[in-house]
Order: C-alpha cells, then structure tokens, then sequence
C-alpha cells in the first residue's frame, strides 16, 4: 500500500514503529497534491515549506518518545479556519491577502498534538454553496467524477480525502456541509453537537449554525480527529464545558438491541432510485446485525429550509458587515469617499451568492420585517428542536439519507438557487436543533458515485452515532472503495 493511502491509525503505527518517519509521509502526502491538484483543485494554498519543518519537529519528537494519535499526521484544513502566519482566504476575494495574526483553538489542538499542515482547502465561498462552485480560487471536482460536484461548502475537505491528498481534514458544518461532500465523496464526514467544538478563530457564516468537525476515511479516524479538536473553549461563549471521553472507545461492531429511529418525512417520493437502495440495503444490514428499528416523526421537516435560509442569512448579514475595506481584505482603489469605499470594495469583494445571502438576511432584519420573518423562524426553529427531542425519547440515533441524489454535475444547478438550497434538506434540521449527525459511506449508485447514510444522535450523543457508524463499516466494504482517480 502506498503512504498516502494510509489512514491515520495505520501511519500512526507505522511511525510509533519507525517503519516510516513523518518526513517521508509528508513528501509522499505533497507529492501527490502535485500529482492531482492540476485536475482536482482541491486547495487554495499548500504549505510545503511549513509542512516540512512540521515533520521534521514531529519525528524529533517521536523520537524523544513523545507521541500523540496525530503527531507526524499530514492534515489539511478548510480555509475558514485562522491559521497564524498562513493565508487564510475564505474562498473569497475581499480576504485575498489576509494573513491572520493566531490560530483557530481548534487549529491550536491539532498543533498541540504535532499534526503536520499541508495545506488549506477550497470550500464555497464564505461556506455559503452546497457545491463548492462559488469559490473565487476555481471549481473544485468531485475525484470520482470529475463533470460531478464534491458537495459544499467544505468540498475541498471532503474531495481531498477521497483524492488521497492528506490524511484528515477538518471542515464546517453549518446546513449540512461536512455531511454532504463526505456522502458525496465518499468519506466519512461528522458534525459535532453545537458546543461541543470550539468556533474560536472560525470564519463566521451563521454563529448559531456553524460548527467544527472532522472528515476522514474511516470512522476509526474520525473518531481520533473529532477527540482531538473536542472540549471547552472560554475564548467561545457558546463552548459547552463537558468532559471529552475517548471516542475510539465506542468503536465496538456490536448494535444488538439498540433502536434506530426511521423519520417518515425522509423516506418520500422523489428520493434518488440509488439513495433509496443504499438506505434499504443499510437498514437490512442493521437488522442482521439485531438493532431494532422504530418509525418516527419530525413533523416540521418541510419548514426546516425556509427556516435555515432565514436565521443563516440574517447571521450571515451581521457576520459580514465587518468586511468593509478599512480593516483588512480587499479594499477599492476606484472609491471615491467613505460610503463609496464600503460600497466598492464590497461589491468587488463578494461573489454573487455571497451577496444573495447578505441581501436576504438584511432584507429579514430590516423594519417591519423582523417579526414576520426572523422571529418567526426561530419559533419554527424550537419545533424542530422539540420535534428531535420527541423522537429520541423512542430511538437512540436516527437513521435518514444524506442526500436526495448523489453528487449531480457541475452548472446543472448554479442557475436555480433554490434547488441548490433544497439538495441540504435532510441535513439543516440537524444543525437546527443544534444536534450530532455523521454520513459514512453505505453504497455506489448506477453513475459510479458514492451515496452517504446519514446517524444523527441525541445532544452530545456522538459516541452513539459513532458506534453505530462503525458496526455498519464494519459489515460492510462501502469504505473501502476509492475513487478511480
């Protein structure tokens, strides 16, 4: 096998051994960025220098003895995340040349045990896409099909693990987008409960919405990588101080008697052949391995989108009134006055989608509007909460799709934003209600493109969600296949 398609617990090995340094890994990672980049277009920037000197100080410390589940670990990282000394774009023009000053905690954690930085990755821009086509630095393609989509917004995230450029990645969630390019791509992709990563040094879209997470290869690894960024933050507000356990600990292939909730509203008509398929052939899985299943309801699944693109947007509003050409980023050189420098240099900076949110969320937050629109979503909002609360009083994790599709090709729907906004329709009533939920992979469709099955947990629940997710990998060979790249 070769090095850059180890996942972590297998290089980990290799380096606690010495049958491998972090040099090595590192060049073997780099060279195949070189290899694929030109066709992928899964980064923005690649650190070869940093990344070098990172593993050589890993394999010091190695060798003093000194080792932690991702010291020597070549990792990349959505772009959203501030990372001291080290370009950190967004994806968009208005933060071409910004370079931040510290580093995101959650990068910090990852520092702290000795990964290796190999580069930052494309995402939409301001994670706002669920196709990764937004970005100011190109289209990122989907490894499997190179005419198809990663998913969005952390496309990069999930396009460079499944085009074997890094070991791990860290992403964003905030509608649904580590879930959506890890089905699509392949991966394992899981978004923690809000609270339980910190947001500190994270590019804000939707501060209620967004949270950290991991994706990976397997769920052995996801569960490393989420253990690694996990616990209380006093630089976040909303961090939730609870221990973190060793989620590797529920990595047992053992669901006997364990109830596994079965959402009506996300087994409808007009669901993709191939999804549907994959689903049955998941829950026939589950139940020779004796999980019980229970039927279950969400009632107010149908408003969950126009909920999310309420509240994410009027976020969005207040989140981006910051870039305004006086601080940093990109400012107009063709302004004449104050207002019209805010004015150019914002219209020059922000791409078309990013600016279709920002004009939303105002338009939301505005006079006369507020209650008939904000405040009315978070209403809807606390049903849907509630609504997840009723349904875990019956089931231990639930079980839904990732995605109505697979991945569906790049342009067919940059037109239509809002068929666009419906392909997260199973994944924004999660982050809604401010839950866990993970996609692993559970089957290939007739196109040759991965499908993801969709675990969502109770509050805090991950080790839930990933025990079942690793009795389904487990029995099955979904993550073992790789993308013909």
């Amino acid at each position: 096998m070769e090095i850059h398609e180890l996942t972590i617990h297998e290089l980990h090995d290799k380096l606690k051994k010495g049958e491998l340094s972090s040099v090595e890994a590192t060049k073997a990672f780099l060279a195949r960025v070189e290899a694929v980049e030109g066709t992928v277009n899964a980064f923005i920037t690649v650190t070869k220098e940093e990344a070098l000197k990172d593993a050589e100080a890993a394999d010091r410390r190695i060798a003093a003895g000194d080792m932690q589940p991702l010291t020597g670990i070549p990792v990349a990282l959505k772009d959203i995340f501030l990372t001291k000394g080290v370009r950190t774009t967004c994806a968009s023009r208005i933060l071409d040349n910004f370079i931040p000053p510290y580093d995101a905690t959650s990068v910090a954690k990852l520092k702290e045990q000795g990964m290796v930085l190999v580069g930052k990755l494309n995402q939409d821009e301001f994670a706002m896409g669920s196709s990764t086509e937004s970005s100011h630095y190109g289209k990122t393609r989907n490894p499997w099909n190179l005419e198809c989509i990663p998913g969005g917004s952390s496309g990069g995230s999930a396009a460079a693990i499944a085009a074997r450029e890094a070991t791990a990645t860290l992403g964003t969630d905030t509608g649904g987008s580590i879930r959506q390019p890890a089905s699509h791509c392949g991966c394992v992709g899981l978004k923690p409960t809000y609270g339980r990563v910190s947001r500190y040094g994270v590019i804000a879209y939707a501060s209620s919405l967004d949270q950290v997470g991991p994706v990976t290869r397997d769920v052995t690894d996801c569960a490393i990588m989420l253990g690694a960024v996990a616990g209380f933050d006093p630089k976040d507000s909303t961090s939730v101080d609870l221990p973190v356990p060793d989620y590797t600990r529920a990595l047992i292939p053992d669901v006997k008697g364990l109830r596994i909730g079965l959402p009506r509203e996300y087994f409808i008509a007009g669901l993709d052949p191939d999804v549907q398929k994959a689903m049955d052939e998941a829950i026939a899985t589950y139940k020779g391995l004796g999980a019980e299943f229970v039927e279950i309801t969400l009632p107010h699944t149908d408003y969950a989108v126009a909920t999310y693109y309420l509240i994410a947007t009027a976020e969005a509003s207040s989140n981006l009134a910051r870039y305004d050409g006086v601080r940093f980023g990109h400012r107009s050189d063709q302004a004449q006055g104050l207002i019209d420098m805010y004015r150019k240099s914002r219209s020059e900076g922000f791409g078309e989608e990013v600016k279709r949110r920002i004009m939303l969320g105002t338009y939301a937050l505005s006079s006369g509007y507020y209650d008939a629109y904000y405040l009315k979503a978070q209403k809807v909002r606390t049903l849907i909460m509630q609504d997840f609360s009723r349904a875990f009083a019956e089931a231990d994790v639930i079980l839904t799709p990732v995605a109505p599709t697979p991945a569906f090709r790049i342009g067919e729907k940059s037109a239509d934003p809002l068929q666009m906004y419906l392909s997260d329709i199973f994944t924004i009533p999660v982050n809604l209600a401010g839950t866990c939920g993970m996609s692993v992979p559970a089957g290939i469709g007739k196109g040759g493109l991965p499908i993801g099955l969709q675990l969502v947990g109770r509050p805090f629940g991950e080790e839930s969600i990933l025990r079942a997710a690793y009795a389904f990998e487990q029995a099955t060979e979904w993550h073992r296949q790789k993308a013909a790249l």
